[in-house]
């Protein structure tokens, strides 16, 4: 089964603009299809980004709408990269979240306008590493070299701050209300049109239906796969990916509550 995309794009009658919406974690792979035993398209890849962007005219306004908690660096980045590139007009509607690699995504645009009650979260990377002590110590010399590539982005909209003072805000993975980001550079109005009420609506129960199929196809395959395992004590903890996925749903309505 495809999942509905999380990228979209969409003409305006009679207009020469085209909206994209980015209402989800930022990712290099699609969802694991139970079906066919293969990971899905990510419609939240920079390749997926690109070929979007290809059907764009160099003529044309984008109207980037934004809502996610970040995701992948090297994705971000590269689609940062795509949209700096993109002789259109572009221009940023934070909706809600622009939280982590979301925020330098918006950063590529001509003009950002954040909505009432949104946010902006900047912070350090991060990576998962094992190893001794010499390939620990390589990981954070990496991570440094990568960070300062990433605050220039940041830089190139900045005002009012100086990179000493960024550094100190990324190390407290500061969030920022649509006040500061106007202080500092990282957005240029407060208000703004927001995105249509319908096509939120929408987005928003589709991805809950995403995670509630997600949920009950675990909980099907695993019943499946009891059939020829055998006998095992019952324990009083859930299944890892069922966990991840009722976190995933609780992390969603969380943020549709605030």
């Amino acid at each position: 089964m495809k999942n509905e995309m999380k990228y979209r794009f969409e003409q305006l009658a009679g207009q020469d603009t085209y909206k994209l919406y980015v209402y989800d974690d930022v990712t290099a792979y699609g969802d694991f299809n139970w079906e066919t035993w293969q990971y899905d398209e990510s419609e939240t890849s920079a390749k997926y980004f690109r070929d979007q962007l290809e059907a764009i005219p160099e003529t044309g306004t984008i109207e980037l709408h934004v809502n996610s908690n970040g995701g992948s660096v090297k994705e971000g980045v590269a689609i940062y990269n795509l949209l700096k590139q993109h002789k259109a007009e572009k221009i940023c509607y934070v909706d809600g979240f622009a939280y982590s690699i979301a925020s330098v995504i918006c950063m590529a645009c001509d003009k950002i306008i954040m909505g009432p009650g949104t946010s902006m979260l900047i912070h350090n990377m991060a990576m998962s590493v094992y190893g001794d002590a010499q390939m620990l110590r390589k990981c954070a010399d990496d991570l440094d070299v990568l960070m300062e590539s990433n605050r220039k982005i940041y830089m190139e909209r900045a005002k009012n701050l100086t990179e000493e003072q960024l550094i100190e805000m990324m190390d407290a993975e500061t969030f920022l209300t649509p006040e500061q980001c106007l202080e500092y550079g990282f957005c240029d109005e407060i208000g703004g049109q927001p995105a249509e009420p319908k096509q939120i609506e929408q987005m928003n129960t589709e991805l809950i239906r995403q995670l509630r199929q997600q949920l009950k196809e675990q909980q099907s395959f695993r019943k499946e796969m009891m059939q020829f395992a055998p006998a095992q004590p019952k324990t009083p903890q859930e299944p890892e990916e069922t966990n991840k996925v009722l976190k995933m749903a609780g992390a969603f309505f969380d943020a549709l509550n605030h």
